[in-house]
């Protein structure tokens, strides 16, 4: 899930913000509302049977991993400025890019980002500059054709715009 080289992660002000705020709330809340289950479920008493009492725990192992991950991550953060990729004509990381696929000639927008940020569920999909596509766009020119090869075939696509 999170990419670091020379045990760096590269991320936003507004991504740190985010697994602050993350980390705030599990330590803070979650924990709390896990604490409130565990109570609750010891009260009926036979634990060996009690499915309310193992799904608590399950819970709480869950948080506490992320919990740690998150404090991991913490410890190797640089954080990167959008302002250092704006003046670039090329696609570059946090740049959006149209492209066109030119057998079903649909066109597609992405934002490239860092592993870290990506997101399809954004109205702007965020892909990562990692992944088959972000690879394959990163450095790209307005016009430029690019291949992306898939399990099954290989797609060509026409980069229409950046910006």
């Amino acid at each position: 899930m999170w990419k670091a080289v020379k045990n760096i992660i590269y991320v936003t002000t507004e991504w740190l913000k985010n697994l602050e705020d993350e980390l705030k709330h599990l330590k803070n809340e979650k924990r709390l509302e896990i604490a409130e289950k565990l109570k609750e479920a010891i009260s009926f008493w036979d634990l060996s049977e009690n499915s309310e009492y193992e799904e608590a725990r399950n819970e709480q192992a869950q948080v506490e991993v992320r919990i740690l991950e998150i404090e991991d991550q913490l410890k190797n953060i640089k954080i990167i400025k959008d302002v250092e990729w704006t003046t670039v004509d090329r696609v570059v990381i946090w740049k959006e890019v149209k492209i066109l696929n030119l057998e079903t000639k649909e066109e597609w927008v992405y934002k490239i980002v860092w592993t870290t940020e990506s997101s399809i569920l954004a109205d702007i999909p965020k892909i990562s500059n990692d992944s088959p596509m972000g690879k394959v766009l990163l450095w790209k020119n307005v016009w430029d054709i690019i291949k992306v090869k898939s399990y099954a075939w290989l797609t060509e696509y026409k980069v229409i715009s950046i910006k």
